[in-house]
Formats: structure tokens, C-alpha cells, sequence
């Protein structure tokens, strides 16, 4: 016969239940073998009373122990059975329920084990809340790391958000804590209530794996079956992976902000929910004929004004504009259209909101406890612990998740810079030097290779692509060469001495022509994509249209020369919302685009001619096949300055396939420019920026020309061309 349990034993692990700081509260309430017989425990603060209700058999009493516990003996009964509690609050209200205390826990051991190595690739999988059937009973199995908690809790809707009715279980020294809780369905709200093990008040806190959570400004997690979508984009999706090398295709990315690319105004002046996106969105991007939408943070985020760049909710897409479900459709709408999605991931940083994973156990769990490494001063955010093995696992798998359930063709990795330097934005004094005494962030860079290694090994034709803005050295190469792994980096040393350029009074480009040649000194020093982004037409820069100088026909023509340039230029191509048409307004985040504009003949020019742009730039290879190679440029003529010219010749990887681009960006008509051509025969004007059908004043070499046998330009053949003004050329044999 088994031995009872030592009363005074269960006395003090009963006191530990009753003050939430017990770390396994499954061994003393449930049910358990005790002498010749096994005993129930329940712990329901505010009952009036409680039975067993023993599946098949008898209904039995339970007996008011210490402060809300409940417990029945049950003699000669040689194992444990499955049961429900009947239990009455004041008032005859009267609740049958299954006991949670009565299941086994839901993670395994090697779970456990992955995570803390920080190489559970599916963790979302095992961490958070999920649907579940566990010992045939439907419920949802919640699991959150706090490893130096004193007990947490999980509570919601389900428990009226009391604290003390469900106590979570320690699972050993992983630091992750666990219940399954029956009957709790899809669509409740929760969070995890957390007691510091330093004391201090109890923290109410978000699920970091939450996949889907309220409305903000309300903050709770939603329980979510991921598994609802049925996807319709495998042809895509193999066609991805069979691309090869992504640097030899075209990439023409439209970046967007959901929220303000363009409103409902027929229902209050809203933004499109994700249903409503998808097939506007789709047809316009279709269209305009970009190959790729990129989005801004799509993750749940607290503060509209940070344009998602402060997330809170890493695995939830954000709830502004509707269900995950409904995002996963304009995923796979755009797919289905023929349109990849990248979506901007921030790995860099994170809000300080109470709610968040700002001190989420009552440490830096996941921010680093010295501000000098844990803080960013620029944002007022915290910085991810990416020595942390836990931490390093939490994102990596967050953009496996990003990857794997929403299908996602790419993730724009935001301030790689400051994740690089441990010095970023910070003076002497206010940063901590790495062991070399250098000023490297050495388990940042880890984590990014780590992060773009498994993003290659697990899913081939899949981009991350680096918002970096230094010169840090092979951003953009493999790791097994000593690189950070990224597919792209962004160039942002081209997007600002280009835009400085065109911002300019042409009567003064003469003196700042090398800022439009310095760029292919390094061009082929990585694989750039080339930035027009949200970042250029905000705070106070006004928008691509209103920096452009002179009159709005000028205007106009300028910016149809910056985009035409900018297709020529070696380089993937991204531009932001609302500068294909030419809007003059600033970007603002609470606003629709001025779609208005683009039934004004000026602004539907500007339009027109990105589409045709995108177009001709799919078309030619070479235009897009070469970007990071240096064969695939060749200067004609750097150095008109004092003309305000410049030409060049792009080249295929395919042989004879070239176009020659030869840009006047002063205002006055160019008669009988020669510029070489590296081929004696017939060339056609394939693009024209001043043509008419653009809003231009139509000057230029219409149709057909010949070239003469005369060398030019290091070239064997020449032509005397007319240049438009302000204006952009390109031209490939015909």
C-alpha cells in the first residue's frame, strides 16, 4: 500500500498554491495516488462549493481545505480516472468543467532541449497558445519562457482575468512555463499574468507568439488555429524555388503602407481591411507592372505613428486592418497575380510598452539589462540580446514562421546598421567595446548569418534583403566567404547623392556631376537594390515630386529623368507609394494617396511612364542580368559635366544584348550630340521621357536611327543624336 502524503508537507505546498509561487502547482492539485486510494485537489478562491463528477460514476464532495482549496479522498481506488468539477459560486451559479490539473504536460523533452540550444526551427509550433486535443479533450495548450518568474499565470476571458485560477507549471530549467487549459476555443482573449521572482507588482503581459491580437490601442493576445487558409499559390511557390540565382532577375518593388495606400471613402474616410487590399491592390501593381510589393511591418505594433517600425506582436499580423486569415489571402491573391511579397521584419529593436517584451519576466529576458547595450537612443527602443540563445531562436524562427505560414517571398531586414555597431548613434562612454575592444557587435553578426544561412539551406528563391547604410564590407556575400549572408543590400549612398543631384537648379548640376558617377565605383561591390523608400518623402524632406527644381513642367520632367535613370542604373529597383504618379504632398501615414491626380494629364504622364519603364525593364535582360557584375555596365560619357550629360551602355550576360542610356538633365535641347554606340547598324528609341504620351514636349530621335561608322566614346560606331530636355534616352539595336 502506498504511504500517504505528509500532511504538513501538503499543508506547505498547498500554502505555495494559494500564494501563486509555486513552480509545479499540477503536483499538488489534480489528482494523485495517496495510500490505498487517490486524492483531488482543486483550487477555486471564490467557490462556494465543488464535487467530483467522476466520468461514468459517482458525484463526489470536496471538502474546503485552506483558502480556496478543495479536496476529496477517494479510498480503495488503485489508480486515477478522468473527472470533471462541478463547482458553485455565490448566487447558485453552478460551472462543470474539466480539471486542467489532470493532463500531462504538452512539450517533450526534446522541445525543451531545442529551445534552450536556440535551434527549435518551428518553435511557434510548441510555444504560445494553440488548439489543440490533448487526452481526447479539446482545450488550448499555452507555453511562455519566463525563466526567473515566481509563478505565472494565464488569464483571460475564459477565468474573468483572475490570476489564482490558473497557475502555470515550470517545465525544469528551460524557463519555459506550461498548461493546457480544456474548453477554451478560438477567438478568446488572454494574457500571461507573471510574478517577478524579485518581487515587485505582478506584470500583465502580451504572448510574444501570440498569432493574432486585439484592435490596438487594446492589447490582449487572440487564440488562433493557424490552420484555416487553404493556400492556392503552389505554383508559385515552385516556381521560387527554381529561380536560381535571384541577382540575374528582375526586381521592381512597389513599397506600401497598408493603412494609407488608399482609403474607403465611402464608409468614413478608412483604410482597406486585407480583403479589400488584395484585389485593388493586385490589379494596380499588375498594371504598373512591378514585379514585387513590399510592405512596411505588417507585425502587430502599438503606435500607429511608427509606421509598425516598433513591433510588439512578432507572430500576429496587425489587427488594424482585419483577421490573419484575411492576410494570408492578400498574400496569396497577390501570389496567384503573379506578384511577390516582402514584408519589412525589425530583428533590431523593440518597444518599451508595458504590455510588450520589454522586461518581460521582471529582467531583460530579452533586451540586454545595461543600457549601454540594451537600449537604442535614437528610437527609444530596446535591443534584442542576441547572445541570448533563446533570443536568437524567438527571431530566427519568427521569420522561418513569416516564411513557412504566410508565404512570404522576402523580408526586408530594417537597420542593419544598428545591430552592426555597438557604438551606433551613441558617444564615447555611452557604448560597451566588444572583447577585441572594437567597436563590432559580434553576436549581432552572428545572428545574421545565422538567419540568412537558414533562410538559403530551408527555403532556395526566398530574399533577405539589408537596410544598411554603412560601408561595411560584403553585406551582400555568402558567409562561407566571410559575408553576412544578405541576398540584397540596400544602396543608400546612390539614393542620396542621386536625389541631392536632381534636387538641384540644373544651372548648378554642372558642379556636382560626379554625384550621379561617383555610385558605379562600388556599384559591383555588392547586389544593390537601388531606394526611392518611405524614408526619403517624410519628416519635413517633402515628397520625390516637390524636391524636384523649377516649375511643374519641369517638375514633372525631372522626376520622369530621376526614374528613368534610376531603371537604367545597375541595381534592383524600390519605390515607395505615391511617387509613380508624382503626388506633391508629402507622405502622411494617416492619409490615402491623392489618387486624384492621377486623371491630371501631368501626374498620369509620370504614371504611364513607370509602368513603361517596369515594362521594358522586364523585357531587356540587360537591364536586369548583370546588376552586380561590372560587365554589365560601361561608361560612354562620364564626364560632359558642363553639358549636364551622361551615357552609358548596359549589357546582358546574354551576348549582343545591350541598351544604350544617355540622360541630358539640363533644360535646353541638345541638336547633334554625338554619343558612341558599340554597334554599326539600326538602333531604336525604346524610351523617351520628354515624349508626349508621357507629358513631355515630344523632342527627341523618334523611330528608328542609324548609327555612322565613326568611333566614338571608345566605341566603333557613333550617331548625332537631338537630346530633350531634361530628359532620359534609351536605345537597343533594331
Amino acid at each position: 500500500m502506498r504511504k500517504p502524503a505528509d500532511k504538513a508537507h501538503v499543508d506547505t505546498e498547498v500554502r505555495r498554491v494559494v500564494e501563486l509561487r509555486h513552480p509545479e502547482p499540477h503536483s499538488v492539485l489534480g489528482i494523485h495516488p495517496d495510500g490505498d486510494g487517490v486524492v483531488v485537489r482543486a483550487y477555486r478562491p471564490d467557490a462556494v462549493s465543488i464535487h467530483v463528477l467522476r466520468d461514468g460514476g459517482d458525484r463526489i464532495p470536496m471538502q474546503h481545505r485552506d483558502d480556496g482549496v478543495f479536496e476529496a479522498r477517494v479510498n480503495n481506488c488503485k489508480s486515477t480516472f478522468s473527472y470533471l468539477l462541478e463547482v458553485e459560486y455565490p448566487g447558485k451559479r453552478v460551472f462543470k468543467l474539466r480539471d486542467p490539473y489532470s493532463f500531462l504536460p504538452t512539450l517533450g523533452e526534446m522541445d525543451l532541449y531545442y529551445a534552450g540550444e536556440g535551434r527549435h526551427e518551428r518553435l511557434w509550433e510548441r510555444m504560445g497558445a494553440h488548439l489543440i486535443h490533448h487526452n481526447g479533450t479539446k482545450g488550448v495548450s499555452f507555453a511562455v519562457w519566463a525563466p526567473t518568474a515566481a509563478g505565472v499565470s494565464v488569464v483571460g476571458d475564459f477565468n474573468s482575468w483572475d490570476g489564482r485560477l490558473h497557475a502555470m507549471r515550470r517545465m525544469g530549467a528551460s524557463g519555459i512555463w506550461e498548461l493546457f487549459i480544456p474548453e477554451v476555443g478560438e477567438g478568446t482573449r488572454y494574457k500571461f499574468e507573471i510574478r517577478p521572482g524579485q518581487g515587485g507588482p505582478r506584470l500583465l503581459k502580451a504572448d510574444p507568439f501570440a498569432f493574432r491580437t486585439e484592435v490596438p490601442p487594446s492589447t490582449a493576445s487572440v487564440v488562433h488555429d493557424l490552420g484555416h487558409h487553404r493556400w492556392e499559390d503552389a505554383a508559385w511557390l515552385e516556381a521560387r524555388s527554381q529561380r536560381g540565382d535571384v541577382a540575374r532577375h528582375p526586381w521592381s518593388v512597389y513599397e506600401v503602407h497598408l493603412g494609407s495606400w488608399r482609403h474607403v471613402v465611402e464608409d468614413g474616410d478608412r483604410p482597406m481591411t486585407y480583403r479589400e487590399l488584395a484585389p485593388a491592390l493586385a490589379e494596380y501593381v499588375k498594371h504598373m507592372g512591378f514585379t514585387h510589393v513590399e510592405l512596411l511591418p505588417v507585425a502587430e505594433y502599438p503606435y500607429g505613428g511608427s509606421w509598425g517600425y516598433q513591433v510588439s506582436g512578432y507572430y500576429a499580423p496587425t489587427a488594424r486592418y482585419g483577421h490573419p486569415d484575411d492576410f494570408r489571402f492578400l498574400v496569396d491573391h497577390l501570389h496567384k497575380e503573379g506578384i511577390g511579397v516582402i514584408i519589412d521584419w525589425v530583428p533590431g529593436h523593440f518597444p518599451r510598452d508595458s504590455h510588450a517584451l520589454g522586461e518581460f519576466d521582471g529582467t531583460s529576458l530579452y533586451e540586454h539589462s545595461d543600457p549601454r547595450k540594451g537600449a537604442q537612443p535614437d528610437w527609444g527602443t530596446l535591443v534584442f540580446n542576441f547572445g541570448r540563445n533563446e533570443v536568437r531562436n524567438f527571431l530566427i524562427a519568427n521569420a522561418l514562421f513569416w516564411i513557412e505560414e504566410y508565404h512570404v517571398d522576402g523580408l526586408r531586414v530594417d537597420a542593419v546598421a544598428s545591430m552592426l555597431y555597438l557604438d551606433y548613434s551613441r558617444k564615447q562612454g555611452e557604448w560597451i567595446p566588444n572583447r577585441w575592444g572594437g567597436r563590432e557587435n559580434e553576436e549581432a553578426i552572428q545572428f545574421l548569418r545565422e538567419l540568412n544561412d537558414t533562410v538559403r539551406r530551408k527555403h532556395p528563391g526566398v530574399v533577405v534583403i539589408a537596410e544598411e547604410s554603412t560601408a561595411w564590407p560584403k553585406v551582400s556575400s555568402p558567409t562561407s566567404e566571410g559575408g553576412l549572408g544578405f541576398h540584397f543590400k540596400w544602396n543608400m549612398g546612390w539614393m542620396h547623392d542621386t536625389l541631392s543631384y536632381f534636387s538641384k537648379d540644373p544651372i548648378y548640376r554642372q558642379y556636382h556631376h560626379n554625384q550621379l558617377t561617383f555610385g558605379l565605383l562600388y556599384a559591383f561591390s555588392e547586389h544593390f537594390m537601388l531606394p526611392l523608400s518611405h524614408d526619403e518623402v517624410v519628416h519635413g524632406k517633402g515628397s520625390l515630386y516637390g524636391r524636384m527644381p523649377g516649375d511643374p513642367w519641369q517638375k514633372r520632367a525631372n522626376l520622369r529623368a530621376l526614374f528613368a535613370w534610376m531603371w537604367a542604373h545597375p541595381g534592383k529597383k524600390l519605390l515607395f507609394m505615391g511617387g509613380e504618379f508624382g503626388q506633391p504632398a508629402e507622405w502622411n501615414h494617416d492619409k490615402s494617396l491623392d489618387w486624384h491626380l492621377t486623371k491630371d494629364p501631368g501626374h498620369q504622364g509620370i504614371q504611364r511612364l513607370v509602368a513603361t519603364l517596369n515594362r521594358i525593364y522586364k523585357e531587356l535582360p540587360a537591364l536586369h542580368d548583370a546588376d552586380n557584375e561590372p560587365v554589365g555596365f560601361q561608361w560612354l560619357q562620364p564626364d560632359a559635366a558642363s553639358d549636364n550629360v551622361l551615357a552609358f551602355v548596359r549589357r546582358s550576360r546574354q551576348p549582343g544584348r545591350h541598351v544604350v542610356c544617355v540622360a541630358n538633365l539640363s533644360p535646353a535641347v541638345r541638336e547633334n550630340f554625338r554619343v558612341g554606340f558599340p554597334l554599326h547598324g539600326s538602333y531604336v528609341e525604346v524610351l523617351n521621357t520628354d515624349a508626349s504620351e508621357y507629358g513631355g514636349s515630344n523632342v527627341g530621335n523618334l523611330g528608328q536611327l542609324r548609327t555612322e561608322a565613326t568611333g566614338w566614346d571608345g566605341q566603333p560606331a557613333s550617331a548625332l543624336l537631338t537630346l530633350p530636355p531634361l530628359s532620359v534616352m534609351w536605345f537597343t539595336p533594331g
